[in-house]
């Protein structure tokens, strides 16, 4: 975790709440014999850019699981209202991070490597406030599920609109469309976060549930990376099994001899 010949000082934050309203629990919920927020945190630590890695949580039983597999946690407000808020509190406890990487506790196949993209594409780029990641997607069923928030692109690869429901409406097919799924993974410049925080939940936001959409009705422009990487968060107990097949066949793939 070192970061590569420049000034900027990166910081990676997971927060971690107990109190889901879908999930209750779900940072500890086993997948695969471990915890899924072990899961996110191993790979976390996988990251190059990466000078920091702390899990911020409220709940000491999440404090206490975490520091047992090694992990740095940050105790925060229990009154956070969004996780950015919990991330504007932890990185007080980093005064030398000059930018954060917002890693979602809920998404255990986390590419390292997109992680050091959006941490590299931060530094070089002063005029960059936010960021964040988004997958080609086809499958019928994350498209109409509301969970799985989708993202429309500009030419430049900015964010458009990000939306739970389907996105753009296809009244007509195209060859040409491609489907975006968001990924939970944002980069800040620690100034823009600061001040993020200090906006209140704007209309778009609270009606779909999605902070990013705070920094588009600021006219913030919100950098998407496009990776095929496949990494579904989990959002809900339903989502278990299948995320849990993936990662047990991550570890097959891992240990099986290469050819």
């Amino acid at each position: 975790m070192e970061s590569q010949g420049n000034s900027a000082h990166i910081a990676g934050i997971i927060p971690a709440r107990w109190d889901s309203s879908r999930f209750p629990g779900k940072p500890l919920h086993l997948l695969a014999g471990k915890p899924l927020l072990q899961h996110v945190y191993e790979r976390a630590t996988l990251c190059e850019q990466l000078v920091d890695i702390i899990i911020a949580t409220d709940d000491e039983r999440i404090e206490q699981a975490a520091k047992s597999w090694g992990a740095k946690v940050v105790m925060t407000s229990a009154s956070h209202p969004t996780g950015t808020d919990r991330l504007a509190e932890a990185v007080k406890s980093l005064p030398d991070a000059t930018h954060v990487i917002n890693i979602q506790g809920d998404e255990p196949l986390i590419d390292p490597a997109l992680v050091d993209q959006l941490a590299q594409q931060l530094a070089i780029d002063p005029m960059l406030q936010m960021i964040t990641a988004a997958n080609p997607t086809s499958e019928e069923e994350h498209i109409q599920d509301p969970n799985v928030v989708k993202v429309v692109l500009s030419e430049s690869g900015k964010a458009l609109y990000f939306s739970r429901s389907p996105i753009p409406f296809r009244r007509k097919t195209s060859d040409e469309l491609t489907i975006y799924r968001h990924m939970g993974l944002y980069g800040y410049r620690r100034d823009f976060l600061t001040q993020f925080v200090k906006w209140p939940p704007s209309p778009l936001e609270t009606a779909e549930q999605l902070e990013q959409l705070r920094a588009l009705e600021h006219d913030v422009d919100i950098q998407v990376v496009v990776t095929d990487h496949q990494s579904l968060g989990l959002d809900t107990p339903e989502q278990a099994p299948e995320i849990e097949q993936l990662l047990l066949q991550r570890q097959t793939d891992l240990l099986s001899p290469k050819s």
